[in-house]
């Protein structure tokens, strides 16, 4: 009977060590929960005060706020909108719109959205949404956006009054589905060299890239700049495919690696049209994440020129796990690197404000011996957080930055520009030569704009020199042509003084 037995007490006894060993070796994390927990149920049963209704999200990013800079909470309320941005659409009457003296202005429709197809136009101010007054009521950029999106097939009335027309016009307009786009201008810079824009990485960027470089080879583009100034990244998937359309067969792209997950790399695994084309890439000190991604694959393979200063240093893998609530906790679980090995990441071992200004005190030109790799084939590159450029272009110091930024963020560029626009509308729209129109007129454009400033603060543009001037100037005119024509003509004007351009168009071959 005895040995009839013997193997159930056995399994028994192994069950029980099991259990017994995961007990042990979850102990010390069980406790942390434990304790987490009844802190939280004794202030909630005992505190003296009544606790705000942000607590628990209080209590969350208390939890995460020393883990790095980006992981991060993201609560119900919230998580609509940044999953909008990042899936490319939303659904709405299709406008850009600027809040202008307490009145929401149309700056542009946007192209195919429901609000360009009824003839709404560029300067126009809405003044009534379904019956209600909207202006001269200190309405915000969330009041307006709640007003006017809406979900897919419903109707918004509204009253807009334009200029030079006495009565209100009255559009009901369907909302629908609005595109954000990520590539902001794919235009060709001369008869061989396309340029193409990307301003985020988003579920749609893949798509609007091939696009736009397909067309552009239409065009008879043999060279393109890729301008990843001031993309912050996004989806990795979208920079690993434009990788995949820019790189060799079988090239490495990237390769990531955490305390928590195994080691893996990404290869490029198809040929296209653009494996011959000559590239650029633009970067900056705000060009992050995927925009450092591109960057270092194709330094790292070399595959083409980098020019622009050190980007920003963000090479730190997030995944977002949803909450049962709604809500959402972006966790790093990772690191990117380069195929050379480098890592993307800067330091971030002090203070979250350190992390963030560093792209502003750093010294461009400095590196050290110790952060030294090879491209494939054996070209020296710097490694040490963000990915530094093969070509630099420096700070321009002559320029005053604050008195720049000061009319930028005042709106008072913005608000000069729709101004004349409105008033010249008419006869601007059917100039042929617009840009070297408006380049012939920038002086007098800029005396009025003075005079505009003039009368808001006297002292601002007195200490002004020639070379704030013109980037003012070239900022304004740029503006009314955006206003007037679109983003393309926005573009032409900006970047024919733009140093970093005329480095690439010089660099090729």
């Amino acid at each position: 009977m005895q040995n009839k037995y013997n193997p159930i007490i056995f399994a028994c006894l192994i069950a029980v060590g099991i259990f017994i060993g995961q007990k042990i070796s979850n102990k010390d994390q069980v406790s942390i929960n434990d304790k987490i927990n009844s802190i939280i149920q004794l202030i909630n049963s005992h505190y003296v005060d009544t606790l705000n209704n942000n607590f628990e999200e209080d209590i969350i990013n208390s939890i995460i706020k020393d883990l790095d800079p980006h992981t991060s909470y993201i609560s119900k309320k919230s998580y609509k909108a940044v999953e909008e941005s990042m899936q490319g659409d939303f659904s709405g009457i299709g406008i850009e719109f600027n809040i202008i003296d307490d009145t929401i202005v149309v700056i542009s429709p946007i192209n195919g959205g429901p609000s360009q197809k009824l003839g709404i136009q560029s300067g126009d101010r809405i003044v009534m949404v379904d019956s209600i007054n909207v202006a001269s009521i200190g309405i915000e950029n969330s009041g307006v956006l709640k007003k006017l999106r809406g979900k897919k097939g419903t109707t918004v009335s509204v009253l807009i009054k334009r200029r030079g027309i006495s009565e209100l016009i009255k559009f009901n307009i369907v909302r629908n589905t609005i595109p954000l786009n990520s590539v902001d201008v794919a235009i060709m810079l001369n008869s061989d060299v396309g340029l193409i824009k990307i301003n985020r990485f988003s579920a749609k960027t893949t798509n609007e890239f091939n696009k736009a470089a397909y067309k552009l080879l239409e065009d008879g583009m043999k060279k393109l700049i890729v301008d990843l100034r001031d993309n912050p990244g996004g989806y990795l998937s979208a920079a690993v495919n434009i990788c995949d359309n820019i790189l060799e067969k079988g090239e490495l792209i990237v390769f990531t690696k955490g305390r928590m997950r195994d080691k893996s790399e990404i290869f490029s695994n198809k040929t296209t049209e653009l494996e011959n084309t000559e590239i650029i890439v633009l970067i900056n000190e705000g060009s992050a994440s995927a925009s450092e991604i591109i960057a270092g694959a194709v330094q790292d393979n070399d595959r083409g020129l980098i020019i622009g200063r050190r980007s920003f240093g963000k090479g730190l893998v997030q995944e977002e796990i949803k909450l049962n609530d709604g809500s959402a906790i972006r966790l790093t679980t990772q690191r990117y690197y380069t195929p050379s090995g480098r890592s993307i990441q800067k330091k971030y071992e002090n203070s979250n404000e350190e992390y963030f200004l560093e792209q502003f005190t750093r010294n461009d030109t400095s590196y050290s011996d110790s952060i030294k790799y090879k491209t494939k084939k054996g070209r020296l590159v710097y490694g040490g957080g963000g990915i530094t450029p093969d070509i630099t272009i420096q700070r321009d110091t002559n320029l005053n930055f604050l008195l720049i930024n000061k009319l930028i963020i005042k709106g008072w560029i913005r608000d000069f520009s729709m101004q004349y626009s409105d008033k010249n509308r008419n006869s601007l729209f059917n100039i042929k030569d617009s840009e070297e129109y408006l380049i012939r007129m920038e002086d007098i454009i800029y005396e009025r704009f003075k005079n505009f400033v003039n009368i808001k603060d006297d002292n601002l543009l007195q200490e002004s020199k020639i070379e704030d001037d013109n980037y003012i100037k070239r900022l304004i005119i740029s503006n009314i042509a955006r206003n007037i024509w679109g983003n393309e003509d926005y573009y032409r004007l900006r970047l024919k003084d733009d140093k970093f351009m005329i480095k690439a168009l010089s660099s090729f071959n």
